[in-house]
């Protein structure tokens, strides 16, 4: 149990940490919440879990399919902010599109010979 809270603790940590650097910051914050931390992290307690090497292949080459379609989201809302949506409206719209980009993606996988 104290594994899992040290866990969800070091996420809210980055989140709020990029959160306080964008107040001062915006680029450097985005840099910040570009770096694979959670992939990293994530990869790091599937490891201490399972230490299985095919597992933690499977799962680091589905990370790298799933980040593709999450990439336009990060074009579309600032387009549509600079546009004059509102906020939320816009994250909806950015989220939507990635729930879309993801399906497609998992439809689309299994037809080049990935396994997601």
């Amino acid at each position: 149990m104290l594994y899992l809270v040290v866990k969800a603790l070091l996420s809210g940590v980055i989140i709020a940490l990029v959160s306080e650097i964008a107040k001062r910051s915006p680029g450097f914050a985005a840099l910040v919440a570009s770096l694979p931390l959670v992939s990293v992290l994530g990869m790091i307690w599937l490891w201490r879990d399972t230490a299985d090497p095919e597992r933690m292949a499977a799962h680091a080459g589905s990370t790298f399919w799933y980040v593709l379609p999450s990439l336009p989201m990060f074009l579309l809302i600032p387009l549509l902010l600079k546009r004059g949506v509102a906020f939320y409206p816009a994250l909806a719209a950015g989220c939507a599109l990635t729930v879309v980009l993801y399906l497609a993606m998992i439809r689309a996988a299994p037809k080049f010979g990935l396994t997601l």
